[in-house]
């Protein structure tokens, strides 16, 4: 394991926000895929995340802007990422306190779990990115090297090899390398 555990779900969780938002899914034309309540209930639930849900049209709007933000976590250099996170904690007030629960073991959280659910993901994504900038690893946030994607990717693997987003663009750049390869011979 690069991180811990809860830098790593962060990570994770502030990646599949960003890839909600338009133009980052192939072949499509600018899909935004957190336009409702439900795709927000999913999100929510896919990425594990707990304390207060309000499900109203606040706090998805909330939501839907923070995208903007977070992407320049993988898009600033260290300077501005910096910046960014410094704002973020002091815009939540976040105050970081060690936490146990629900079997993870001690992480930290700096956000109450009543405190707005775009605060809280903020936080949660900017105490990530602390982690990652200590660590000197912040080329582990890179975008998706597939042509037609603008997808986020976070590189946890040990050789720093991951390329691609996990909306299959791997296997469309393989599958094309191939077929490239098939024609030259031919």
């Amino acid at each position: 394991m690069l991180f811990t555990h809860d830098t790593e779900v962060a990570l994770a969780a502030a990646a599949a926000l960003v890839n909600t938002m338009p133009g980052s899914v192939p072949g499509d034309r600018d899909p935004d895929r957190l336009t409702s309540l439900d795709e927000l209930a999913a999100l929510y639930r896919d990425q594990g995340w707990t304390g207060r849900f309000d499900r109203d049209a606040a706090e998805l709007e909330g939501v839907r802007a923070l995208r903007t933000r977070l992407r320049g976590f993988w898009e600033l250099d260290e300077a501005a990422v910096v910046d960014l996170v410094n704002e973020l904690l002091a815009e939540a007030r976040a105050v970081p306190q060690l936490v146990d629960h629900d079997g993870v073991g001690w992480h930290v959280h700096a956000t109450p779990a009543d405190a707005p659910l775009p605060r809280r993901m903020a936080v949660e994504a900017a105490i990530a990115v602390i982690d990652v900038v200590r660590a000197g690893e912040l080329d582990r946030l890179r975008v998706c090297e597939a042509a037609d994607c603008d997808d986020v990717v976070v590189d946890l693997s040990r050789n720093r090899s991951r390329r691609f987003c996990e909306g299959g663009c791997a296997a469309r750049a393989h599958t094309a390398a191939y077929r490239a390869r098939r024609s030259a011979l031919a």
